[in-house]
């Protein structure tokens, strides 16, 4: 495999090899838990009842397959860019070029959004400052954090991934007592998962659509990937990240909505702030604050990491000669400078949007952002079906992490995410994001073909 993406030394990269084992776990384990878990499952559970359980675990089931075909991937070959480059090295050009640019499109837009979720809730604290001030604060300062060193992106990533980590945690563990009726004051069991219409009160529909609507929620947990290239031991570090995936989401997702739903009934009024009205159902005392603070590290991880993962990619896209070259230039400390600063110029945007309409930021691009997700994962899927035979053939030995059933379980997935994309075009509440997702592809498809009649190829 002589076209293959080789494992450059730091030398030859110029990127700084300082994430240690227990940041790239860490990355790992926090890269699931989003904002998405502790606000947007309430969506999902008032449409789905109880049964969300089940959507969370139809979409997490399909997120796990996908991290372990990242995860032979990545440990064969931990190159600048991930999986832009495995779908390039196995699709062609084409392939690779979108994907880079639908990737680096994603986490822009999560970038500028977490920047103003974030402002919205420290207004929360402190409300009688314009929240705009708050959202330029936080792109200045997430900017100037990765603009540092990738070490300090790193460490301050592990202590916001800790946070979530010993928040969900905590709450699972309040969950257990809950359910097994130890806590004072509160009745046990699984009474609410049937008590109001059943477990499946509107039936297999909206079950499916939650498991639509849930997929974006996971989006994140591939950056241990991206991150591989700048770490210590990439291959080893890939190898138990990749491993932790299943109890992740079995634990974290699963298990957490579970706890919701058996601690509140699915369909009262508190179901859209889950997580807050299941603390104050068991009476845990400022409820709210604790919440609002464990929401508000989950964004600004969310930022923290958006700008990591988007400069990343436009700094492998621009080594290919997919962006300008000009953007992969590093400073001394082995940082993309000039890819940060582009990633970050849609974030400095949303100050001013946010100013000028705080109520209406750009909605119009939230509808396309998590068609381009699945859109992504679907290519990372039909990469590793492809790249597995060639390493198989040609370099057995670098195949230290395996998916599991190969092909069959590619084959599902694949399978699954047509099915999804599908399913949107008959789902009302879908189309809109469908399309626009879809109007998004057809953009970049429009700007591989410019970039092949004038721009210049990688050399």
């Amino acid at each position: 495999m002589n076209n293959a993406p080789e494992t450059e030394p730091a030398a030859t990269t110029g990127l700084r090899r300082t994430l240690k084992m227990r940041h790239m776990q860490m990355i790992a384990l926090g890269g699931v838990i989003g904002a998405g878990l502790f606000v947007g499952s309430g969506v999902v559970i008032q449409a789905t009842g109880p049964a969300a359980v089940l959507s969370f675990a139809l979409t997490g089931a399909l997120v796990v397959l996908v991290m372990r075909m990242l995860g032979e991937m990545a440990a064969a070959y931990p190159a600048v860019g991930g999986f832009y480059e495995y779908n390039r090295l196995a699709l062609g050009e084409l392939a690779g070029f979108m994907t880079g640019w639908m990737y680096w499109y994603f986490w822009i837009i999560v970038v500028a959004l977490e920047a103003v979720a974030g402002a919205r809730l420290l207004t929360y604290w402190f409300p009688h400052v314009a929240p705009w001030r708050f959202t330029l604060g936080l792109m200045t300062l997430f900017t100037l954090l990765n603009l540092l060193s990738v070490r300090s992106w790193g460490e301050t990533e592990y202590w916001f991934a800790s946070v979530k980590v010993a928040a969900i945690t905590l709450f699972l563990g309040i969950g257990v007592i809950v359910a097994t009726g130890w806590w004072p004051g509160v009745a046990g069991g699984f009474a609410n998962l049937a008590a109001h219409g059943g477990f499946m009160p509107r039936g297999i529909g909206p079950v499916l659509t939650g498991a639509v609507a849930a997929t974006g929620f996971y989006f994140g947990s591939e950056i241990v990937t991206v991150a591989a290239a700048e770490s210590a031991e990439p291959e080893r570090a890939i190898a138990r990240a990749t491993q932790s995936v299943i109890s992740r989401v079995l634990v974290f997702y699963v298990g957490s909505i579970l706890v919701v739903v058996m601690v509140v009934p699915w369909n009262s009024p508190g179901i859209v702030q889950p997580y807050v009205t299941a603390l104050e159902a068991v009476h845990i005392p400022g409820a709210a604050q604790i919440m609002n603070g464990v929401i508000l590290t989950a964004v600004l991880s969310a930022l923290n990491s958006g700008l990591f993962a988007s400069s990343r990619m436009m700094m492998a896209l621009a080594r290919r000669a997919d962006a300008p070259p000009g953007l992969a230039k590093l400073s001394g400390s082995g940082v993309p400078v000039r890819a940060i600063l582009l990633s970050t110029a849609f974030g400095y945007a949303a100050v001013v949007m946010n100013y000028v309409s705080p109520e209406h930021v750009f909605k119009f691009l939230v509808d396309s952002y998590g068609t381009v997700a699945i859109f992504v994962y679907l290519l990372i899927a039909v990469s590793e079906l492809k790249l597995r035979r060639t390493l198989e053939r040609e370099a057995p030995e670098r195949l230290k992490v395996r998916m599991w059933m190969y092909p069959t379980l590619t084959i599902v997935a694949i399978v699954t995410m047509i099915a999804i994309v599908t399913a949107m075009a008959f789902i009302p509440e879908q189309r809109s994001p469908l399309l626009f997702g879809v109007a998004s592809a057809l953009v970049m498809l429009l700007g591989y073909f410019l970039r092949q009649r004038y721009g210049r190829t990688a050399g």
